[in-house]
């Protein structure tokens, strides 16, 4: 029997995040698929992260999302304001520079204040599921615009393709659960998923200079508040990892590779057996020179925030809870994602 190809992404200060071919669950043999969903359900509960190599998503869409994303921030300001985030119900539409802040679930209204003082450096555009009654998306207006309507067409069939990926990861976390293959399918198939294109505009070295608490930060630390995260880094990177020693590891990028983290409603759902970790976006090195700059480049990335479908009770998973017991009541997966997503603006 062939083994499955896993190698280590990243391993610093106890924090081993697992390289994972996920070709061998796509059309391997039914070996190779169980052996694959269990390195990837071993790498969330270990890690609470994976990166996935070998995935269904071709190079070129996501280039293209990439340079459609660049050509909306590049808008001017009156454009994109006009598209704002508008309530934690629908999550839809463009937030602009500092109004965003993470915070923790544990953290008191004491701590969540502090954290606003010094907002996070980006920008952002939320795009939901197209269609929803009463939650329109937020979209550049297509008259007469070839770029806006570019834009729509790439973005909304960039959100079906990652809602895809993320049901055959959840059946790989059913199968290597040991429970049925299709268990997550009745709560995934509705694609009540953010797609999140962001901005971290060029900023002036001095920013990192102050002694104000952004220590090189572009997003502060936090945990992310679904199922399953997809994040989609240029190669610049700037992703942190915090590891059980309390440090933060870098999570550089590798070509052709997405990186996957679970979120905090999987870890809720698991009876916490899932990890969902903390990280942070930070200005990343230089590849080139720039000492004689005055400001650091720009960078990019996009995030797909995978969650069950929001009508959908989550309770603890079968198989989680039998010995210890349930930590956790069952709440409906929208009601959840709505009290987390108020406490961030």
């Amino acid at each position: 029997m062939a083994d499955i190809n896993v190698a280590q992404a990243v391993a610093q200060d106890d924090l081993v995040i697992p390289l994972i071919d996920f070709s061998a669950f796509l059309s391997g043999t039914p070996a190779q698929k169980q052996q694959t969903a269990q390195a990837v359900l071993n790498g969330f509960q270990t890690a609470g992260f994976i990166y996935l190599s070998n995935h269904p998503i071709p190079a070129s869409t996501i280039a293209s999302v990439f340079a459609n994303s660049a050509k909306f921030f590049a808008r001017p300001q009156e454009q994109k304001d006009a598209l704002s985030w508008y309530s934690p119900e629908a999550n839809r539409g463009y937030s602009g520079h500092g109004r965003e802040k993470v915070s923790l679930p544990d953290e008191d209204k004491g701590q969540v204040e502090k954290l606003r003082a010094v907002p996070d450096l980006k920008e952002s555009l939320e795009i939901g599921r197209e269609g929803e009654a009463g939650m329109p998306n937020m979209w550049p207006p297509v008259e007469g615009d070839d770029d806006a309507k570019a834009f729509k067409e790439v973005m909304l069939s960039f959100h079906d393709t990652c809602k895809d990926l993320h049901m055959q990861l959840m059946r790989a976390i059913a199968l290597g659960m040991g429970i049925d293959e299709a268990w997550f399918d009745g709560f995934t198939d509705g694609g009540d998923n953010t797609l999140r294109l962001l901005h971290y505009p060029g900023v002036p070295k001095s920013v990192f200079q102050r002694d104000d608490g952004q220590l090189q930060v572009r997003a502060g630390e936090h945990s992310d508040y679904g199922s399953l995260t997809l994040l989609f880094q240029d190669e610049r990177g700037g992703l942190q990892v915090r590891s059980p020693k309390g440090t933060f590891v870098n999570a550089t990028p590798i070509p052709g590779t997405i990186v996957i983290n679970a979120g905090d409603l999987l870890a809720r759902w698991s009876n916490d057996t899932i990890k969902s970790t903390k990280h942070r976006v930070v200005e990343p090195p230089p590849k080139v020179d720039i000492s004689d700059a005055e400001t650091y480049p720009p960078r990019y990335s996009v995030a797909y925030f995978c969650n069950p479908n929001f009508e959908r009770v989550i309770e603890a998973l079968p198989g989680t809870y039998e010995e210890a017991g349930k930590k956790y009541e069952g709440i409906r997966s929208g009601e959840y994602l709505v009290k987390r997503l108020t406490a961030t603006y």
